[in-house]
């Protein structure tokens, strides 16, 4: 009980949170007659804001091949996610205009458990005239995306990367509408230029592919954005923040009063460079930016704790590993991880249990933060006159990973065979139960709605 006293006082209607207090309130009903405090001890589960998962990719339309929203968004349920946010560039078309999003909003209809919200884009094909992308922007915003996501660098040729000079022209426009830029970022030229260098020497291993996009590449890209947010006043947010020298120019930024975020996730948290060198989750764990040094992710978890980083997401984007993570050129290995399943498991068994971060933080990481960032309506607390949203974790039983049993479509991850010391036994949705640990499917795909700030 004293893992969970900061967000208990709510639950119970105390002042003393003690495990007496809880135990003389508890006793007070009937059914409760005769338990004693070990017994309460064992029976009592964490109650929280059902978690927002702020950065996904659920690939409906068009790369369902990889993931979909039905599974997802089970996937999400399952791991006490209750509201999700889309990303733009993974659907075919595009959600870079109010046509698109409207496309997708379609597309998603009747598709999902849970909540979500959906991010607009721009990329290289959509930067026209000012005047044709600020209306652009301006419809995708009074359609209802909650921010808007660009690239320093992407793979991508249906979303190909912008210059600096032209996301200083998108953070102008955003900065009157009053709507976040998110950004990948690591410096094109940079990891371009090493990449292409490796491969004309035959280097195709790990150790190649992540020298390419290093601390310093993520760094650059992250100080161009930092004075693009100053000049600009855009609320610009970093997405999968991986390094300590990117994290200490966001700090140092935010302490001048600077309008520049960030969010981590829970492989940058838990994995490093070295573990690369473990076969059977080395190709698991591709992704970009790549996992770092030992240093860097204790880092991360500072910045979690100061405030810094201001929620955890988890960049699910999930494939199939048989055909796109099997190539024994590295660089060819397709990048992602199906992680919304885990994320809520790994913070409160990683974070809170093994003293990492406190209950109330992660809580507030988990949702509140994602939640207030996006300003989604009555979502991220425990509070009268919010959606009862729920997720109820039973912090006295464990569970190990095991990809056969994930719900994803893409079933596969880096933390194979990693034990996790608590378990998701429900989530509900606006107060709906959408998963049961005890029952095995829901197919209640029409209660999931589209929300908005």
């Amino acid at each position: 009980i004293g893992k969970i006293q900061p967000h208990s006082r709510a639950l119970f209607g105390l002042n003393d949170i003690s495990k007496e207090a809880v135990y003389e309130k508890l006793k007070t009903k009937k059914e409760n007659a005769g338990k004693s405090l070990k017994q309460y001890e064992r029976e009592i589960n964490l109650l929280i804001p059902g978690a927002i998962d702020a950065k996904v990719h659920f690939n409906t339309q068009g790369y369902e091949f990889r993931e979909d929203s039905q599974h997802g968004s089970t996937a999400a349920a399952s791991g006490g996610t209750t509201t999700i946010a889309d990303m733009p560039c993974t659907s075919i078309p595009a959600v870079t205009s109010e046509e698109n999003l409207f496309i997708k909003m379609k597309a998603l209809k009747d598709k999902s458990l849970v909540d979500f919200a959906l991010f607009g884009g721009i990329s290289a094909r959509q930067y026209t005239s000012r005047k044709e992308i600020e209306n652009n922007l301006k419809s995708l915003a009074k359609a209802g995306v909650i921010g808007i996501k660009v690239y320093t660098i992407s793979s991508m040729e249906s979303f190909p990367e912008l210059s600096y000079s032209q996301i200083k022209v998108i953070a102008e426009i955003l900065a009157k509408i009053d709507l976040p830029l998110l950004v990948h970022a690591e410096d094109s030229q940079m990891v371009s230029f090493r990449e292409k260098r490796s491969r004309r020497f035959g280097q195709n291993d790990w150790e190649s592919f992540t020298r390419s996009r290093d601390a310093q590449a993520e760094s650059e890209a992250v100080l161009q954005l930092i004075k693009i947010a100053k000049a600009t006043n855009c609320k610009i947010h970093i997405v999968h923040l991986s390094s300590e020298l990117a994290l200490m120019h966001i700090r140092t930024a935010q302490a001048n009063k600077i309008k520049i975020s960030a969010e981590t996730c829970p492989h940058y948290l838990f994995f490093t460079k070295d573990d690369f060198n473990k076969k059977k989750i080395s190709k698991y764990l591709k992704t970009t930016p790549p996992v770092k040094e030992n240093f860097d992710r204790d880092a991360l978890w500072k910045g979690l704790n100061d405030g810094t980083i201001n929620f955890i997401t988890t960049d699910h984007a999930g494939c199939d590993p048989s055909k796109e993570k099997k190539s024994r050129n590295f660089w060819e290995v397709y990048s992602g991880i199906p992680g919304v399943e885990h994320r809520v498991p790994f913070l409160i068994s990683e974070g809170v249990l093994k003293n990492n971060i406190n209950l109330e933080a992660a809580v507030n990481l988990l949702s509140k933060n994602p939640a207030e960032f996006y300003k989604l309506k009555n979502k991220g607390l425990l509070q009268k006159g919010y959606n009862s949203d729920f997720a109820l974790i039973d912090i006295k039983d464990s569970f190990t990973v095991k990809s056969e049993n994930m719900n994803s479509k893409g079933k596969y991850s880096p933390f194979d065979g990693k034990k996790f010391d608590c378990v998701v036994k429900k989530s509900f949705v606006r107060g709906v139960e959408v998963f049961s640990k005890d029952r095995k499917e829901n197919n209640n795909f029409k209660h999931g709605k589209f929300v908005s700030n």
